[in-house]
């Protein structure tokens, strides 16, 4: 409570904090409404699949450069302007749940994708601007990550409520409306809002290549974009996995599948206190923690003989989880000069979006040729490799100040 009250007193971070909740809540209820409703009107996975394609991996590929286009202009028209276009294009989504047609859907999802993942991008590097004066960071993070977990548990139930209850169309026109209210939000509050410094006028192609010269030449930078990808990939071997490890692997129900979800997502739920208690930690241990924390969760759940026991893994990877993301996060902003703050970010969720594939596909495979236990040891050992090379040299080095790379 104290850091929520410690961030909230920072100037424009309570709204900006509220729409990023909002965003994330609607993202939430898109995938489920979506997902749904492609797969009633096609029976088709491969339908499915490409929403998938359309909906996420796509849209990260692009989104940097959109993030690049829009950094310098103030957040209290370019945020606004992203949401509303995104309530329009839900809008348009619930129309054609009443008259599907497949390839409009697709490039509906594809524009949400890309504005969703850019105004990520963007929230995350106005909070910084925000927070930064105050010596609220870590603290505001905290806050946005403990609404994370609750928006990742609790939206998706509510989107499946929804749906289940009256239809995708009407998730649909709610959703709608969340990202319509969020557009307001950050209207009323526009002078409250961080703007950003002036500088030499660019050509957004300019900035993009800027934007990943420095990433590249940054000590800290690259490492942790670099790292946390293929942290990603090995973090989600186990999603498409986790029904046939549950039902194979340990012998348990639909009941007990049930319970090894939910003890993971209490793992994230203690994880985002620990973080917001853990003032005191440098963010280069926590990243390092959190990370081997997921890995040693999916060591355990790879040789668990019992359900009880594979819940304790998923707890302590869960855990794990509700830390490293905002640690990372934290590091990567603590770290970068205020110029690069969106265009960073930016970069950091489209490779969270664009490399969970390459993790779903190496998860199937390994689970069809040989088991559910393997592609779990796989996980923690890819995990493992990827701590002891943050390990290898500090992560955060000294020679990084006011977020300006080393010589």
């Amino acid at each position: 409570m104290s850091a929520a009250r410690n961030a909230l007193r920072a100037g424009g971070f309570a709204p900006l904090a509220g729409t990023y909740a909002l965003n994330e809540l609607g993202d939430s209820f898109g995938v489920v409404a979506l997902a749904v409703l492609v797969l009633d009107r096609t029976d088709s996975a491969l339908a499915t699949t490409a929403l998938f394609l359309l909906g996420k991996f796509l849209p990260a590929l692009l989104a940097p450069a959109l993030t690049a286009g829009l950094d310098r202009r103030p957040v209290s028209r370019s945020l606004p302007a992203l949401y509303v276009v995104e309530a329009l294009a839900f809008a348009g989504l619930a129309v054609l749940a009443g008259a599907f047609w497949l390839p409009a859907v697709l490039v509906l999802a594809f524009l949400d994708g890309l504005l969703a993942i850019t105004a990520r991008g963007l929230s995350r590097g106005a909070v910084a601007a925000a927070l930064a004066p105050a010596d609220a960071l870590r603290d505001g993070n905290a806050v946005i990550n403990v609404i994370f977990a609750a928006t990742s548990v609790g939206g998706p139930v509510l989107a499946g409520v929804l749906v289940h209850t009256w239809s995708a169309a009407t998730a649909l026109w709610v959703d709608a409306a969340s990202f319509l209210a969020a557009a307001l939000v950050l209207l009323a509050a526009a002078r409250r809002l961080p703007v950003p410094e002036p500088g030499p006028r660019e050509h957004w192609l300019a900035r993009v290549r800027d934007g990943l010269r420095y990433v590249r030449s940054h000590p800290t930078a690259g490492r942790l974009i670099l790292g946390e990808a293929v942290a990603i990939i090995f973090f989600t071997i186990t999603v498409p996995i986790e029904v046939v490890y549950a039902e194979q692997s340990l012998g348990t129900t639909s009941l007990g599948f049930g319970v090894l979800l939910s003890s993971w997502g209490v793992g994230i739920l203690l994880g985002s206190v620990i973080f917001a208690r853990a003032k005191e930690r440098s963010t280069a241990a926590l990243v390092l923690a959190s990370t081997a924390a997921v890995g040693l969760g999916y060591a355990g759940m790879a040789v668990a003989p019992t359900l009880a026991v594979a819940c304790l893994g998923s707890i302590v990877g869960g855990t794990g989880n509700g830390i490293q993301w905002v640690a990372v996060m934290t590091a990567l902003q603590e770290s970068v000069g205020d110029d690069y703050q969106a265009r960073a970010a930016g970069l950091l969720e489209s490779m969270a979006a664009a490399v969970p594939g390459v993790g779903f596909v190496i998860g199937g495979v390994l689970t069809s040729v040989v088991d559910a236990r393997v592609a779990y040891g796989v996980a923690a050992a890819g995990v493992a490799v990827v701590v002891a090379a943050w390990a290898r040299r500090p992560l955060v080095p000294a020679a990084v100040v006011a977020g300006e790379p080393a010589a």
